[in-house]
């Protein structure tokens, strides 16, 4: 790919590893390494993370967040800018916040092998799934 043919969505959507920025109360940037799946068509990231983390906490308070992804290389990025939408943690394994992150992992992965397991795993673990919409990406390639 050519400097002049990057487009940051593809880094975004080829990634699976990526940091996370989300404010914290004192209004500096808490940044978490997390595992994104961005959505390209819906114009959504999502990330499945646990109830009581920080990025949850900030999140719960001000739903602005960033996401950055860097290419195997080193020399590209792309940043995804928007608001969050946190969904659960559930408390049912076949309630709607479980189902969530149920149709995040076929979107991401495809099939598991034991949706049961997984649904009680989700309620176990009190997993939510972070949804950042996006209203801006912006990017780079250097060579």
């Amino acid at each position: 790919m050519t400097a002049s043919s990057f487009d940051p969505h593809d880094l975004l959507a080829d990634s699976r590893i990526g940091v996370l920025a989300t404010i914290k109360k004192n209004g500096l940037p808490q940044l978490t390494p997390v595992m994104p799946f961005y959505d390209r068509d819906a114009g959504v990231v999502y990330v499945s993370t646990s109830e009581g983390t920080a990025k949850t906490a900030n999140l719960r308070r001000d739903p602005r967040a960033a996401l950055e992804v860097g290419s195997p290389d080193g020399w590209s990025w792309a940043t995804a800018e928007g608001t969050v939408t946190l969904t659960g943690p559930g408390t049912d394994p076949n309630g709607p916040e479980v189902q969530a992150l149920v149709d995040y992992y076929r979107t991401a992965a495809g099939e598991h092998p034991d949706w049961e397991e997984y649904r009680t795993a989700m309620v176990a673990q009190r997993r939510v799934l972070i949804t950042l919409k996006v209203d801006h990406v912006y990017g780079s390639k250097v060579n």
